[in-house]
C-alpha cells in the first residue's frame, strides 16, 4: 500500500525525534581524565587546607563552635561550585544525634564478691537491679555455632568468654583453618557479642576478655582522671548493658578458664551504674552531582570532619593531616567532577560527596549515615572510596616517598581491586602499599575510619591512608607540615578511580561479601 508523501514526511519526523532522544554512552577518553585531574592542584590544596586546620576552627572537636565553622566552609564551597546538596539533607547538613555520657559511677556485685569499677569491672552503660546470671561458653551465634541453645537467657546477665571452638585437629570451627574468625578480633569481638545476647532476649552482657579490657579500661582511666566523657549516637533505644572482666573474674562465678559448657549459675550480679548525659549537636555535610546514565547508582567519596579539639593545656589540635588533608582532597575532588559534568564527560553514576562527623568519636557520623539515615539506598550504593590522612608521610617510608597505603579493596571486591590497581598504573603509578591490608595487621586500621561502616554493610570500599606519623593526634599536626605535592598526587589517584568505578558499564562486582545468619 502506498503511503501519501505528508505520512511519510511525518515518519520520518518522528523517526528523528526518537533519534535524538537517544543518549550516547558517555565516553572519557585517557587525556580527558588527565585534564579532569589536573584541575586537583597543590596550589589549591594548600590554600583550603591553611584554613580548614587554622587557629580559628579550634580543632574541629564534634559539637564544638569549631567544627560548625568547619562545616560553614564546607557548605560554602559547595554553593560556590553550584553543586547540589544531597537529597534528604537541610542545605546539605544531615543532622547526627549525638548524646554525650560521662564517666559512669556506682557499684557491682556477684554473690558477695564486689566488682569495682575501673578495676574488675569496665562499663560505659547504666544499669539497675539484681540479675540472675547464665553462662554462655563464647557467646558465639554463627552457622552450626550456638552458644545459646537450650538455655534461657531472657532479662538475665549473659556471661561470655573470648576465644572460640577448635575442631580436634586445631583448625578453628568457624572457619575451617588455622585463622581466627571475626569473633575473635579485638574490633569486633565485643559488638558481635552483644548482638547475639540481644537477640537472645538477655538484660545485658558481661564479657571475659583481658586484651579488650586492657583496651577499654585505659579510656575508661583517662574519662575520670580528665572528667570526660563518651559520645554515643543517640538512636531512641534503650542502652544495651555491656561490661568487660579479666579472666581472674572467672572463679567469682565458679568457673575456671577451661569451661566452655552453657549453665545457669546459682547466683546473682546486683548493678547500680549511673551516668550522665547530654545532647551534641552536630551533623555530617553531604552533596551530590547525579549521575547521566545510572542516576540511582552512588558512588559515596567520604572523609571526616571533624578532628580533636583542644587538649587540656589550652593547646589547638589543627588535624591538618588527620583529617584535613582528606576533606580538601574531597573539596577538590567534587570541582573535577563539577567540570567532568559540564563538559559532559560523566559521570554517569551519581557521585555522593560524604564528609562525617563524629569520626574521632567512635565513626559516629558514618555510622548514622549507613545504618540509620542513609540519604540514598545502601543497595544502590556500589562503592564508597574514603581519605583519611593522604597528606604526610610515615617515618618508615621516609626514603620512598611515593606511596600510599590501601586498606580494603579486596576485602569485598576481586574486581574493585582489580580497577584501582589498572587505574593506578595508567595515570598516577603510586606504589600502592598494602601493609596495613594483613587481617593480622595489629593495627586494626580496616576496622579505625568511616569506610567500614560501609563494608559491614557489604559495600566495597578503598581506605586511602598515609600511616601515622610523630604528629598523629597532636597539636604538631599543622599545614606547614603537608606534603602537598604528594597530597595532589593522592588526591588525583583517587579522582581517577573513581571517575573509573562511576563510567564504567557494569558496577564493582561483590564476589567476597559476609553473609550474616
Amino acid at each position: 500500500m502506498k503511503r501519501s508523501l505528508f505520512s511519510i514526511l511525518i515518519l520520518s519526523l518522528l523517526v528523528g525525534c526518537a533519534r535524538n532522544e537517544t543518549k550516547a554512552p558517555v565516553e572519557v577518553s585517557d587525556a580527558d581524565a588527565v585534564a579532569l585531574a589536573a584541575s586537583i592542584t597543590e596550589g589549591e590544596l594548600k590554600e583550603h587546607l591553611f584554613i580548614y586546620a587554622s587557629d580559628e576552627f579550634e580543632g574541629r572537636e564534634t559539637g564544638t563552635e569549631g567544627q560548625k565553622k568547619a562545616v560553614q566552609y564546607i557548605v560554602d564551597y559547595y554553593k560556590e561550585l553550584n553543586i547540589d546538596p544531597a537529597a534528604g539533607t537541610n542545605d546539605y547538613i544531615q543532622k547526627v544525634p549525638v548524646n554525650y555520657t560521662t564517666a559512669p559511677t556506682g557499684s557491682a556485685s556477684v554473690g558477695n564478691n564486689s566488682l569495682e569499677l575501673g578495676e574488675q569491672l569496665v562499663s560505659f552503660t547504666p544499669l539497675e537491679g539484681e540479675y540472675s546470671v547464665v553462662f554462655v561458653g563464647h557467646g558465639i551465634v554463627d552457622g552450626t555455632v550456638n552458644d545459646y541453645v537450650n538455655l534461657d537467657v531472657e532479662g538475665k546477665i549473659v556471661l561470655a568468654v573470648a576465644g572460640e571452638p577448635k575442631n580436634d585437629d586445631g583448625t578453628y570451627v568457624l572457619t575451617g583453618t588455622e585463622e581466627i574468625s571475626k569473633w575473635s578480633n579485638r574490633s569486633e569481638a565485643l559488638p558481635k557479642r552483644v548482638d547475639a545476647a540481644k537477640e537472645n532476649g538477655a538484660a545485658g552482657l558481661l564479657f571475659v576478655d583481658d586484651d579488650n579490657f586492657s583496651r577499654y579500661n585505659r579510656y575508661f582511666s583517662y574519662m575520670r582522671r580528665n572528667n570526660s566523657g563518651q559520645m554515643r549516637l543517640d538512636t531512641g533505644e534503650e542502652t544495651f548493658f555491656s561490661g568487660l572482666l579479666k579472666s581472674e573474674s572467672l572463679a567469682l562465678f565458679g568457673l575456671s578458664k577451661d569451661d566452655f559448657e552453657g549453665k545457669t549459675l546459682d547466683l546473682s550480679f546486683t548493678v547500680s551504674i549511673q551516668g550522665g548525659t547530654k545532647e551534641v549537636d552536630t551533623e555530617n555535610v553531604a552533596a551530590v552531582i547525579e549521575g547521566v546514565d545510572f542516576p540511582d547508582e552512588y558512588v559515596v567519596i567520604s572523609s571526616h570532619l571533624d578532628h580533636i579539639g583542644i587538649n587540656a593545656d589550652g593547646e589547638i589540635n589543627n588535624g591538618a593531616d588527620d583529617d584535613g588533608s582528606g576533606t580538601v582532597a574531597l573539596l577538590e575532588i567534587a570541582e573535577a567532577f563539577k567540570m567532568a559534568k559540564e563538559q559532559g564527560k560523566g559521570p554517569r553514576r551519581t557521585i555522593v560527596f560524604l564528609h562525617v562527623t563524629g569520626e574521632e568519636k567512635g565513626l559516629l557520623g558514618s555510622e548514622y549515615y549507613t545504618d540509620f539515615e542513609p540519604l540514598y539506598p545502601l543497595e544502590n550504593t556500589v562503592t564508597n572510596l574514603n581519605i583519611d590522612m593522604i597528606g604526610r608521610i610515615d617515618p618508615e617510608r621516609s626514603g620512598d616517598r611515593n606511596y600510599i597505603y590501601l586498606i580494603g579493596s579486596d576485602k569485598l571486591s576481586t574486581d574493585l581491586h582489580e580497577l584501582s590497581e589498572a587505574v593506578n598504573q595508567k595515570y598516577m603509578q603510586i606504589e600502592l602499599d598494602y601493609t596495613y591490608n594483613d587481617e593480622n595487621d595489629p593495627n586494626r586500621f580496616y576496622y579505625r575510619s568511616d569506610h567500614y561502616n560501609f563494608a559491614k554493610n557489604n559495600i566495597p570500599i578503598i581506605f586511602y591512608f598515609n600511616g601515622t606519623h610523630d604528629d598523629y593526634h597532636r597539636e604538631s599536626d599543622t599545614p606547614d607540615k603537608i606534603n602537598y605535592d604528594l597530597l595532589e598526587n593522592r588526591s588525583r589517584l583517587v579522582f581517577h578511580t573513581a571517575l573509573e568505578v562511576a563510567n564504567r558499564d557494569q558496577k564493582p562486582v561483590v564476589d567476597k561479601a559476609e553473609v550474616e545468619e
